[in-house]
């Protein structure tokens, strides 16, 4: 090969190269410009993620003003107990005497006393001799504002120990922790159980005065719940009253039938009875509401599981506008008695006519038509009676602290463990219920003198 084939072979090369150069520049740019807009958007989620649903544009609401009767500083929730006062007795710039003293501003700051060390006080009791009789004699001592029973623990320090447990549900463990902490008080497990015991004896004819107040209450809400004792399942009933002044009453018992219902209420009681569709509420034949959260939320999973049904969605939102009248009805300011008992009657006859040809049929709305057919002069009896709910969401309330106990730690060991709890649930509920300070309450239970 001369140099003129050598040049020319090598300006080829050459050429194939600038080609092959360019399409890589070209590539590069391809891939940077991906590379960017992958990193401009987040990770894609795993497939087991539901994706985000896409928030609605909404227009920037303008800011709403806060109405006069707001616009002030903050109140003062306490008294005060104690006042500094900051002066200047001459001008800080020149030293003149300052004169005309006026209120700049107030600060309110709030805290806590150091913890208060527990108080251990010996009774030391002296005997003497009479030399007449020749007796011996020492004073009487009473127990009453010194001691609870014949504890070594104090009124005060037994109320504090009731209102750990049950007023904000601490752990056994957690009390204990919590006197050694503030009130360097050592109180093993074993004394403050037998507190608890004690508080519960002596509340037992509170909570029969409650249980007898209940039964001549014009509403009562009802509700059960699972509880183990010593391993084994039972139930926790409630039976509440609504209103400020209304009441809770607790009972364990092992069986879930209408015998309790028939034990707790009597024939003495002849109020409305608020509870769900179980059965052993059927034994009242007095005046009944049931629960229309219950039936609300059957509904709804009747319409998520049938949603490709028309006529199952018709039909749910047909039950649904009856109740919607109802509340209405119930909460028109400008109804008479007579409107609201010609409303119920509609209502009632509107019910039947809507469940009654799906009850016959195998149809996915037969169990709720059916439900409803069973209970229909029950379900409307919120618009008669004033101040009655339409659901049961009382008594549930009243149920989940017991729940939560429940599910931390797993029930109670023995009957009398079963009844404590009880006892105390019904009192401190109902005097939380009542706004009442529920420590000042369980001090006057069990040392009426010093809560005077």
């Amino acid at each position: 090969m001369n140099a003129i084939e050598e040049l020319a072979h090598l300006r080829h090369e050459n050429r194939m190269q600038q080609e092959q150069i360019a399409l890589l520049q070209e590539r590069v740019e391809l891939l940077e410009q991906r590379l960017a807009e992958l990193e401009g958007k987040p990770p894609t989620p795993p497939a087991f993620v539901k994706p985000n649903k896409p928030k609605a544009a909404e227009p920037k609401r303008p800011r709403r003003k806060r109405a006069a009767a707001q616009n002030h500083g903050r109140k003062r929730a306490m008294a005060v107990t104690r006042r500094e006062d900051h002066r200047l007795e001459s001008c800080p710039d020149c030293g003149v005497k300052l004169r005309h003293e006026r209120t700049a501003w107030t600060r309110e700051v709030i805290e806590l006393p150091p913890p208060q060390q527990v108080e251990v006080t010996e009774h030391v009791v002296y005997e003497g001799h009479c030399q007449r009789c020749g007796k011996w004699h020492h004073p009487q001592l009473t127990d009453e504002g010194v001691t609870f029973g014949q504890r070594r623990l104090g009124p005060r320090l037994c109320a504090l120990i009731g209102y750990l447990r049950n007023a904000l549900r601490l752990p056994i463990q957690t009390i204990q922790s919590y006197l050694r902490t503030l009130h360097e008080a050592e109180v093993s497990v074993g004394a403050i159980t037998d507190v608890l015991k004690g508080i519960a004896r002596q509340g037992q004819a509170q909570q029969e005065s409650l249980w007898e107040e209940l039964r001549r209450s014009a509403i009562v809400h009802a509700d059960e719940t699972g509880w183990r004792e010593n391993g084994q399942n039972g139930y926790i009933w409630l039976f509440s009253t609504p209103g400020e002044q209304g009441r809770r009453c607790f009972l364990y018992d092992q069986h879930r039938n209408q015998a309790i219902v028939e034990r707790v209420l009597g024939a003495s009681f002849q109020g409305v009875l608020v509870s769900d569709f179980y059965g052993a509420y059927n034994w009242y034949a007095g005046r009944h509401q049931r629960c229309w959260a219950h039936l609300l939320r059957d509904l709804h999973t009747l319409k998520e599981e049938h949603a490709d049904q028309p006529e199952v969605l018709a039909w749910a939102s047909a039950l649904r506008a009856l109740y919607d009248r109802g509340q209405a009805l119930a909460q028109s300011v400008s109804a008479s008695q007579q409107e609201k008992e010609q409303g119920y009657l509609e209502l009632v006859s509107e019910l039947e006519e809507l469940a009654l040809p799906y009850a016959r049929l195998k149809h996915p709305c037969r169990a709720l038509s059916k439900r409803v057919l069973r209970h229909q002069d029950e379900l409307f009896q919120f618009v008669l009676v004033a101040g009655l709910a339409a659901d049961n969401n009382l008594a549930e309330r009243s149920l989940r602290p017991l729940v939560v106990v429940r599910k931390i730690s797993g029930g109670s060991r023995s009957s009398q463990g079963s009844q404590t709890r009880m006892t105390l649930a019904s009192l401190f509920a109902t005097w939380q219920l009542r706004g009442l300070n529920p420590l000042q309450q369980c001090l006057q239970l069990i040392s009426p003198s010093l809560s005077a």
